[in-house]
């Protein structure tokens, strides 16, 4: 991941982007890519959204990841750790013996 987020800044740095790139901007930027994921496989069926362009939801995924991993940066993140701390916290609200297989939310388990 480090590789990754040192090419996106170079990216970015390059464009002289980064002044329009605080939280709330990035916070929006993340959800309007997202939206356009979403955008994708709207009105489709659970069969026909399998056959969605691979490379448009690539595309739109990968922005996502991209506005993501900036807003970790901006904030003074390490993405490792972050990640890590929040797969420890849903081991806790999701134990395996109630969880597995089982789509419910942690509070109606």
């Amino acid at each position: 991941m480090k590789r990754l987020l040192k090419e996106i800044i170079q990216f970015r740095d390059e464009r002289d982007w980064k002044q329009f790139h605080t939280p709330k901007n990035l916070a929006l930027a993340i959800s309007i890519e997202a939206a356009e994921l979403n955008e994708l496989f709207l009105w489709k069926t659970d069969n026909e959204s399998t056959h969605v362009d691979s490379n448009k939801i690539s595309d739109e995924l990968a922005d996502v990841l991209i506005y993501s991993m900036l807003m970790a940066e901006s904030m003074g993140f390490d993405l490792d750790e972050i990640i890590s701390s929040k797969l420890k916290k849903n081991e806790i609200k999701y134990p395996i013996e109630k969880s597995k297989g089982n789509s419910k939310k942690y509070t109606d388990l």
